[in-house]
């Protein structure tokens, strides 16, 4: 049966010692989070994530979710797991506390994120997409909602939902059908069918509240392919009055269930909305003047909110995927034995050695762990800046360029990482990690999705090279550079230092020259963007985790001079910064001579 352990004192490194969480009190939500409270979080929630949800990851997986008559249940066991954990509070733990939340900043409820999804992946979506629902609805919805909506969703007795993707449109909801037509009393009817919505029915909760995008039609009862009449609405499963009454069946239906590859236990459904009462969300959209172009509508501004936190929730799923995998592999690899140390046998008096001896198993979960511990701290990092961007610091402004700029790179780089994590995990078994028995190869099956779902990876390195680089003249990449040659300019004299500092001066030209590359030939040929675009962002995903790698190795020089009890910790620390280094860093010149290839050949395809 595979295992887990929550890398608790992973997390306590990257806030406490990384990021000095302590020194954070000023920004909004971060005055009340003292150190005992967050060491209570972390070791309550990975106490509850070890006992309670990995234990039925296994068996939610074999056993998947099911639909019959029209009606859909999760594995055994699920529905008590879901209970206790909307009873201990933690779906409520980053929730406002005027509506019931904790209202703990998400550098924490982040760590507990990963735990869960380490876990139990198909069950810490349920409790997800209901946070990231319930966030769009405090943002966007009428008192009403938020008094006696969002309030159950917070306490888990309700859940939530995002839906989005239709049978004839995923990315392009310019030729999304689901039409939301205007009613007298202010309320919408809603038609049409939407695919691949993860907890879209289940028996966990009475009630199941879809965010859910549609569009008006114009005066004449059409629609049109273009954002112009794209809007967001609140659709519940049974209806919901003013004064928070359950009232009868919506005309929401569940068409089925699909037969995936992974996450078998999350319940991803069809569903078809026959006239189903609908609230819109946010500003109603004013009607173009005559002659006017139509413009995006003010309902997609609630829509991305949503999508990015469910972005950034994506990412934390790569790294959480790649922790398991790589702790199921480095466990095996002590246990099992296969040939002799190629300078000799380590442990004559058996018929074979450890399998850890050998130098391409090290290198495979090396890379894991390098990968994980690396991509942890950019990920807490970038949810640090999104903080200090909604706060008066002087440095608000280009933390919140730093955010956005790193929120495509952290789903995309993370899951692709992740996912090779997770096949590393599974090689190591040999043979067995192809048997279902062991369980690794269920963390492959479930990575997968994690570079699909919430915009495929191609789609975050064209919004990234497409939209992020070149906005409000280029701040964002521009103040990335300007902090990682602060870092290199205060450590340049530190000889400790430089077999880090050099590692990301070398990832840092070739993002430069890349990125100055692209914003001539992309500009000039925008087949050289899109080319170039998944290159580019890999290139940044290497660059700013051997910049995080640097500035651990740095916290971990310092606290070894001091002869720490826990002196193995920061050693293991320098020994991946330095495998990020030799074995990652060297693949930033490779990509950039591909970026600057062009388009010319991959265009010749037909």
């Amino acid at each position: 049966m595979p295992i887990y352990r929550a890398p608790v004192d992973d997390f306590r490194f990257v806030l406490n010692e990384l990021l000095e969480l302590d020194k954070q009190r000023d920004l909004p939500g971060y005055a009340d989070v003292t150190p005992d409270l967050v060491e209570d979080i972390l070791t309550n929630a990975a106490k509850f994530c070890e006992e309670v949800l990995q234990p039925i990851n296994q068996s939610g997986d074999e056993e998947g979710a099911h639909f019959e008559n029209g009606v859909v249940r999760t594995p055994k066991g699920f529905k008590e797991a879901y209970k206790q954990y909307s009873e201990a509070g933690w779906g409520g733990l980053g929730a406002p506390t005027e509506l019931g939340g904790a209202g703990m900043p998400s550098l924490v409820t982040m760590a507990v994120a990963e735990m869960a999804m380490s876990a139990n992946q198909s069950f810490a979506m349920y409790p997800g997409l209901t946070s990231a629902a319930y966030s769009a609805l405090a943002a966007t919805g009428e008192p009403w909602m938020k008094e006696h909506i969002a309030t159950k969703m917070i306490s888990g007795e309700w859940c939530g939902t995002m839906c989005l993707t239709e049978p004839g449109c995923g990315t392009d909801l310019r030729l999304m059908k689901t039409k939301a037509v205007e009613q007298p009393d202010g309320t919408y009817k809603m038609t049409g069918t939407k695919i691949f919505i993860s907890g879209g029915d289940h028996d966990l909760t009475d009630n199941i509240i879809h965010m859910v995008i549609a569009k008006i039609p114009d005066e004449n009862g059409q629609i049109h392919d273009d954002l112009s009449t794209v809007n967001f609405f609140m659709v519940p499963k049974f209806l919901v009055s003013e004064d928070g009454k359950m009232g009868a069946r919506n005309g929401v239906s569940t068409g089925g269930i699909e037969k995936k590859m992974g996450i078998k236990a999350q319940a991803t459904c069809i569903l078809n909305f026959d006239e189903a009462k609908a609230w819109r969300l946010g500003p109603k959209p004013a009607p173009a003047k005559p002659g006017e172009k139509r413009s995006a509508s003010a309902g997609m501004a609630g829509m991305f909110g949503m999508m990015n936190g469910a972005r950034l929730g994506v990412g934390i799923q790569g790294i959480a995927i790649g922790e398991v995998a790589y702790q199921n592999g480095y466990a095996y690899v002590h246990e099992r034995r296969v040939g002799h140390a190629l300078t000799g046998p380590k442990e004559p008096d058996k018929s074979a050695d450890l399998e850890i001896v050998h130098p391409d198993v090290k290198r495979l979960l090396l890379q894991s762990r390098a990968f994980v511990e690396g991509a942890r701290a950019l990920a807490m990092w970038t949810t640090l800046n999104m903080a200090i961007a909604r706060s008066k610091r002087p440095d608000a402004e280009a933390a919140g360029y730093l955010s956005d700029l790193m929120t495509p790179v952290l789903k995309a780089f993370c899951t692709d990482m992740g996912f090779e994590a997770a096949n590393a995990g599974m090689q190591v078994y040999g043979g067995h990690g192809y048997i279902r028995d062991n369980g690794v190869e269920q963390f492959v099956r479930d990575g997968r999705i994690n570079q699909v779902y919430e915009g495929a990876n191609g789609v975050q390195a064209m919004d990234l090279v497409g939209r992020k680089l070149g906005r409000r003249g280029g701040a964002a990449p521009l103040a990335l550079f300007g902090e990682i040659n602060a870092f290199l300019e205060v450590n340049a004299s530190d000889a400790a230092m430089a077999p880090y500092t050099k590692g990301v001066k070398r990832g840092l030209d070739a993002l430069q020259a890349a990125t100055f590359w692209l914003a001539s030939n992309g500009l000039a040929n925008p087949n050289n963007a899109g080319a170039g675009a998944s290159d580019y962002l890999r290139l940044m995903g290497i660059t700013v985790v051997g910049w995080m790698w640097a500035r651990m190795a740095k916290v971990a020089l310092t606290k070894l001079a001091t002869n720490p009890s826990n002196a193995q910790f920061y050693k293991d620390k320098l020994m991946c910064a330095k495998f990020w280094m030799e074995r990652l860093i060297p693949e930033c010149p490779m990509l950039l001579e591909r970026i600057q290839a062009g388009s010319e050949t991959v265009m010749e395809f037909e």
